[in-house]
């Protein structure tokens, strides 16, 4: 083993699992990884939470005692998820308090059904906080044009939120914007913006895996040569947009009321392409005030054999920028990848959803009581 988890920490990489379960929890497994890998925050995901249920290890007690309440499916669900979330930020809450409320944080995000829904989603997150009732909690919003106000409305309540699905840099800098307006509404109510956090999920792999799926199309050495690079220059220009951002006139009015800044989040970070390093988007995208947050796959790779070296995200700016243009004039249209993208991550985690849905009022049905 190396000791790279706690250089990626060192250079100001926040380490977050995402992944949870039951078992996860009750193990101690959790703890384990809070205390040995330097695991400080757990995303979850509908398709997370549809594989952990699906799987019924440490679920049947509350759905037998669910099933005989006789409540709906979805309560069902909500009732489930929020439980996990809490018991993990309750694990979390050392660290929470270490950091003064930086790390120590777990996400749990409003039905994906509600991606194009401003109103329902402000609802929905409103709720959610209010049932896991947990200060280390973090709502998860669709990065969605419905999503972007509904961000800008739960920021100004005064709730923490994880803006998730975020693909293109056009639309991250729309999702800044929307959490600097949602901090000028919690200002202008008076609230403490020092207790306000947010991160911004920026995904990674699937942008390689579609462009990447392009570039076979064209066929040509120059396009094979772009293999495996607009991912990383995408999240690496990303980050330069934060940097502007977070160094605005803006910000500094923000900062001097003691907001927080809302941190780059790398998601979708496991490699899908095995001709790539495992620890690609891990040890290709350090720099301060991020969080990477990892499936357990990646996080074991790179506790084996990451090989961190620094900031790896300075100084790439330009070369980002090359790579991205090299990659446009092969025809191939960025909008209407990050486009795609967007649409297709909805669409995923509203299936999972579905099928999570499905599975549970199976098993609700199934530990029904009889009658009688």
């Amino acid at each position: 083993m190396t000791d790279a988890l706690k250089r990626l920490s060192d250079e100001g990489v926040a380490i977050w699992l995402d992944d949870l379960s039951r078992k996860r929890i009750t193990s101690g497994n959790l703890a384990e990884l809070i205390d040995q890998q330097h695991v400080v925050g757990v995303t979850t995901n509908p398709s997370i939470f549809q594989k952990a249920i699906s799987s019924g290890d440490g679920y049947e007690q509350q759905l037998t005692d669910l099933a005989t309440r006789k409540v709906t499916v979805d309560e069902a669900i909500r009732m489930i998820t929020t439980a996990d979330v809490r018991d993990a930020a309750d694990i979390l809450r050392p660290v929470f308090d270490a950091t003064d409320g930086q790390d120590g944080r777990v996400s749990i995000e409003v039905d994906p059904r509600l991606a194009h829904h401003t109103a329902a989603t402000v609802a929905e997150a409103k709720q959610l906080a209010w049932l896991v009732d947990r200060p280390n909690t973090l709502i998860k919003i669709p990065a969605t044009k419905a999503g972007l106000p509904a961000i800008t409305e739960v920021i100004g309540k005064g709730i923490s939120v994880n803006v998730t699905l975020i693909f293109s840099l056009e639309r991250y800098r729309e999702v800044m914007d929307a959490y600097l307006a949602g901090l000028e509404k919690a200002k202008a109510a008076g609230l403490d913006l020092s207790l306000i956090h947010s991160v911004a999920s920026f995904f990674v792999s699937r942008v390689d895996t579609e462009i990447d799926k392009r570039l076979d199309t064209v066929g040509t050495d120059e396009a094979k040569a772009l293999k495996g690079k607009a991912a990383l220059a995408n999240a690496r220009l990303a980050y330069q947009a934060y940097e502007e951002v977070f160094s605005s006139d803006r910000w500094a009015a923000l900062d001097r009321a003691h907001a927080n800044k809302q941190r780059p989040l790398w998601a979708s970070t496991g490699v899908k392409d095995p001709a790539y390093k495992d620890t690609l988007y891990v040890v290709d995208l350090v720099a301060p005030g991020t969080v990477n947050t990892m499936p357990e796959a990646t996080l074991e790779a790179t506790a084996d054999h990451g090989q961190v070296t620094g900031d790896t995200i300075a100084g790439t700016y330009e070369q980002a920028r090359a790579e991205l243009d090299a990659v446009a004039k092969l025809g191939i249209s960025y909008d209407d990848v990050v486009q795609l993208l967007e649409d297709e991550g909805v669409e995923k985690f509203e299936a999972a959803w579905i099928d999570l849905l499905n599975s549970t009022e199976a098993e609700l049905k199934r530990l029904a009581p009889s009658e009688g």
